[in-house]
């Protein structure tokens, strides 16, 4: 889908030789990087490897330690996201920064307000150029709706309507297709093609490859705070690009080595969410992995939080081990076995604050108690075990939480339900926001964890992860 970058004398960005150290950490190394006009530079690496820190350099969220920024050959000094935006460089962050409760065309030209400049353009001038901007990117909705009320595909649209409407150069694109189904995805792609043509760049950081290959001109590998190497969307394979990421090469990365039991170890029959889910069954074996999944409120969230007791059912049946269970609260699903990694680790699944101990020990505290009081020293000693089995990252078991990669966080997260030893784990987007050698990780623990008779529950938006792993 992609195709050659606009000609050009000079790229319209250049990094050269860019630096950045944290205490303890050498976040960027001697990076350099270029953006032509009109060209889709895909910029990917693992959790760690720099992107965000090259991205907030240049963006003006953090003051770089040596090198040089150069827009259409001149040296620029940027200081603040203010003085990013004054040069026409516009950042789409996977959490959208729209005010639901304002109008997209009042978000659009929120700018324009902060400055106190609405006194001096009619209201109805500012929809009518939103609604300029909007048609432009294929959006068909009335200006004046509250942000609220639109899907979220529909917000990524009024956040690029809100870059182009302020005559952005360069917009850099962060994780955007991650809440996305396949066809808003070709439709987001539609739109950068339209981008591209007015000679708008953008910057593409995603950890899906298959979609960086089909819609990126380029690709920058970093690792590590390096430069690993930059090579033409065309020209490199998807395992050449994986090997680049992570120094090696991850193979089998789909591979399957578990063949599940013929019992049925967790039935679901007949389970209804008033106007969310209705009469859902099915059924998972001992070692056996069962997939689900669906268009974006389809209701696979709702079923999965059913089944975890964490919302009202009027209907159906669950049974572990043969045993109907009654599950009205998430402690009654804990009780009967199960454990539910949800989609949203970092608000529901973690305490970002707490330390790494604290947060494997959440769900199972019962087991740490004497007499009123936490055995930290047996805490200790269970979490220690977990950080050795599931491989985690981190300094120390007192490190909060925060502060690990997504692909450690989400390790903290199975952890968690794994120290309540269940026999049924469910997992929501297990794979979402983390990078490829992570996922990888994550798919070994998951066979590991159907090789010891565990019923899992594999809900994704992904279909070739379900191909390969139910």
């Amino acid at each position: 889908m992609s195709s050659p970058p606009v000609a050009a004398e000079r790229p319209l960005l250049e990094m050269k030789r860019v630096s950045k150290s944290f205490p303890g950490v050498q976040a960027l190394d001697g990076v350099d990087f270029s953006v032509q006009p009109g060209e889709v530079h895909a910029l990917v690496g693992e959790n760690g490897a720099g992107k965000s820190t090259l991205v907030k350099i240049l963006t003006g969220v953090y003051p770089k330690d040596r090198g040089e920024i150069l827009l259409n050959g001149r040296p620029v000094d940027i200081r603040s996201p203010l003085d990013a935006q004054r040069l026409g460089l516009r950042v789409i962050h996977q959490e959208f920064t729209l005010i639901n409760h304002l109008s997209v065309a009042e978000n659009i030209f929120l700018d324009t307000f902060a400055t106190g400049m609405v006194g001096r353009v009619p209201r109805r001038q500012i929809e009518e150029r939103a609604r300029e901007v909007l048609t432009t990117l294929g959006l068909d909705v009335d200006p004046r709706t509250p942000v609220a009320g639109l899907t979220v595909a529909e917000q990524q649209i009024v956040e690029i309507a809100r870059a182009v409407s302020k005559e952005a150069v360069l917009i850099i694109m962060d994780e955007p297709t991650a809440a996305l189904t396949e066809a808003e995805v070709e439709r987001l792609f539609g739109i950068i093609g339209a981008l591209k043509a007015r000679g708008v760049a953008v910057i593409y950081i995603s950890h899906k490859l298959d979609e960086v290959m089909a819609i990126a001109d380029r690709i920058t590998v970093l690792r590590d705070g390096r430069l690993v190497g930059v090579r033409r969307a065309a020209e490199v394979s998807r395992s050449e690009l994986v090997r680049m990421m992570v120094g090696r090469p991850v193979e089998q990365m789909f591979a399957r080595r578990h063949r599940p039991s013929d019992e049925a170890l967790f039935e679901v029959s007949h389970v209804t969410v008033p106007g969310r889910v209705y009469d859902a069954s099915f059924f998972v074996r001992r070692g056996e992995v069962v997939g689900i999944t669906g268009l974006m409120g389809a209701g696979q969230s709702w079923l999965v939080r059913a089944i975890f007791g964490a919302v009202p059912t009027s209907a159906g049946d669950i049974r572990v081990g043969g045993r109907r269970r009654a599950i009205r609260s998430p402690a009654d699903a804990v009780r009967a076995g199960i454990g539910l990694l949800t989609e949203n680790r970092k608000e529901e699944g973690l305490v970002l604050s707490q330390a790494v101990a604290a947060n494997v020990t959440l769900a199972s505290l019962g087991r740490f108690g004497r007499l009123g009081l936490l055995d930290h020293g047996e805490e200790r000693r269970v979490a220690a075990g977990f950080v050795r089995q599931l491989d985690i990252r981190t300094p120390a078991l007192s490190q909060e939480v925060a502060y690990l990669s997504g692909g450690n966080q989400q390790k903290v997260v199975l952890a968690k339900w794994l120290a309540t030893e269940p026999d049924v784990v469910v997992m929501a987007e297990p794979t979402r926001g983390i990078d490829v050698g992570a996922k990888a990780e994550i798919y070994r623990l998951i066979d590991g964890l159907a090789r010891q008779g565990k019923a899992i529950v594999l809900v994704s938006s992904e279909l070739p992860e379900l191909r390969s792993r139910a």
